[in-house]
């Protein structure tokens, strides 16, 4: 028989073997060779020591430590595990075979090299980020960089990948990082301007030493491959704080990896910034300036809506009045505010959250998001008894605001009084500015123009004409030839007058609350598209791709 194939059949039995003293010692069994070791968790018990017990620290965060041992009952092992105690360190158990020690072992000879990279925190250095902002300028620049990454065969690569896709979707402004793992291979996406683009396939090798590092540092369990699991941690520079949320996924082929970037720069935008029509911008700060009641922003996730109630709370926030936030997480910092996040294991979500906020003395609370009843009527009371309240809620537009609501449960006797406004917004990309081209609209786009106009509120109103220059994508460089750099907002709103109040309190279907907006003079965000268009900021292309016409 092969040599090859009598050293597998012996690992696998001896794994057979610590399956079953795991079962027998009640400790989590881990194969060590599907996991990334952290180096300089290994110097917390010396070589010798962890030679001649058969134990070691394979991972740490913080104070807690995830110590593979072969045999817990060992007076040595026991000895090692309860002086780690006394110097206030948590220890969890794995049960690993000798052989998975012994490679274990060789890490060692390793350490002294090994830069440090902190569990819950990924220290990017200032000089490497302004390195990797000429290197990377673009997805195909990311693209070369890991391909040659990939190519060398060093024991830190699982980190130093880590760090280059997480400056290089800093650098081109990703929002998310895709790991997705396949049948031969492992597809690496980013998420640039709402749009998923290709970079490259990852060795299944690599991944599996990616997965265990991207585990470890959002502090989710390493021996769990078959749940879905929720994890954040924190980037940092010289300038800045940089928070990244991490969803590991269970799929066919292993856990799918998705790293939402929450980049400051992205939601520290002012009203103005938002893209909102004069007209309605105007509306909406009329509204904000009222002491009471709640305003709505809606729609799917990643449209935008944090990035619009952050926007709110800079206009409104001043030393005289108190503001509270609950969040999950905390995006982005803002003077003044006292800004709280949920942590449902201790708790703290966002029902328990409002209510010790209250407790508080606010003048003004966000809500992260509604997601129940609770949350809906503890947020809607507080707007009655003298609270300004913002929070989001997920419907596709803002009539559905009012029958999500009544689906989660709340009386529509609560929901008319407690509501000012409601906002539905998504998220168009803007033709970028180096390369877009300047054309006629063909006869159908014309029609669908001259249409639109026709039914655009007073507040918004342009004059219509026979013929229309618009923009069209071209691709280049500066926008990694997808033709568009940068997004901004298409909204629509509507406002709970005496009017749509008595409408609310009938609990009438989503088409009559629809009817009476735009009677009311809503815009809807389609005509806020075609506005956009005629003004060359985006394209029918991108309008249709994120709403239908009506």
């Amino acid at each position: 028989m092969d040599n090859n194939i009598i050293k597998e059949l012996r690992k696998k039995e001896e794994e057979d073997v610590a399956k079953v003293l795991s079962s027998k010692y009640k400790i989590p069994y881990l194969d060590i060779s599907k996991i990334t070791i952290d180096l300089d968790a290994l110097k917390v018990i010396p070589e010798k020591e962890a030679r001649e017990k058969f134990v070691a620290v394979l991972q740490s965060v913080g104070k807690k430590l995830q110590i593979g041992v072969n045999n817990p009952e060992d007076q040595g092992v026991k000895n090692i595990l309860e002086q780690l105690k006394e110097k206030r360190y948590e220890i969890s158990l794995f049960l690993v075979s000798k052989s998975g020690l012994e490679k274990v072992f060789q890490k060692y000879a390793e350490v002294p090299r090994f830069e440090e990279i902190k569990a819950g925190i990924i220290n990017i250095s200032q000089a490497k980020i302004e390195t990797f902002g000429v290197s990377l300028h673009s997805i195909t620049s990311l693209k070369n960089s890991l391909e040659n990454l990939i190519k060398q065969k060093e024991s830190r690569k699982a980190s130093e990948a880590l760090e280059l896709m997480l400056a290089g979707a800093i650098s081109i402004e990703a929002s998310d990082i895709h790991i997705e793992p396949e049948s031969a291979s492992v597809r690496l996406r980013l998420r640039l301007d709402g749009v998923l683009q290709n970079v490259t396939l990852i060795p299944l090798a690599l991944y599996q030493l990616l997965l265990s590092r991207i585990k470890l540092i959002s502090e989710v369990k390493l021996n769990v491959h078959d749940k879905p699991q929720d994890g954040r941690f924190t980037i940092t520079t010289n300038s800045e704080n940089i928070e990244v949320r991490t969803s590991v996924l269970p799929g066919p082929y292993g856990e799918s990896l998705v790293l939402r970037v929450l980049l400051p720069k992205n939601i520290s935008k002012t009203i103005k910034d938002l893209g909102m029509h004069e007209h309605l911008r105007e509306i909406i700060e009329v509204e904000l300036k009222k002491p009471n009641g709640m305003i709505l922003a809606t729609g799917p996730t990643g449209s935008g809506k944090t990035t619009t109630l952050y926007a709110f709370l800079k206009k409104i926030t001043t030393p005289e009045i108190k503001v509270v936030t609950i969040e999950d997480p905390i995006e982005y910092h803002i003077p003044y505010v006292t800004q709280t996040q949920v942590e449902p294991d201790k708790g703290y979500d966002f029902g328990n959250g409002l209510r010790s906020i209250l407790r508080q003395d606010p003048d003004v609370i966000m809500v992260g998001e509604i997601r129940d009843l609770d949350t809906a009527e503890i947020a809607m009371h507080a707007s009655l008894t003298g609270h300004l309240v913002f929070s989001t809620l997920h419907t596709n537009d803002a009539a559905g605001t009012i029958p999500r609501l009544i689906d989660i449960g709340v009386k529509t006797n609560i929901i008319a009084p407690a509501i000012n406004v409601t906002i539905a917004q998504r998220l168009v990309r803007k033709l970028c500015e180096a390369c877009k081209q300047t054309v006629d609209a063909s006869p159908d786009e014309t029609k669908i123009i001259v249409e639109n106009l026709k039914k655009i509120p007073k507040g918004y109103h342009r004059n219509i004409d026979t013929s229309f220059k618009i923009g069209k994508a071209a691709g280049c460089e500066e926008c990694n030839k997808t033709g568009y750099k940068g997004r901004l907002g298409i909204f629509e709103a509507f406002l709970v007058d005496d009017a749509m109040e008595r409408l609310i309190l009938q609990n009438p279907p989503e088409a009559d609350i629809k009817k009476a907006a735009k009677e009311q003079g809503m815009m809807t965000m389609y005509q806020d598209g075609i506005l956009k268009i005629i003004d060359g900021v985006t394209s029918f292309d991108e309008l249709q791709r994120v709403v239908s016409e009506e």
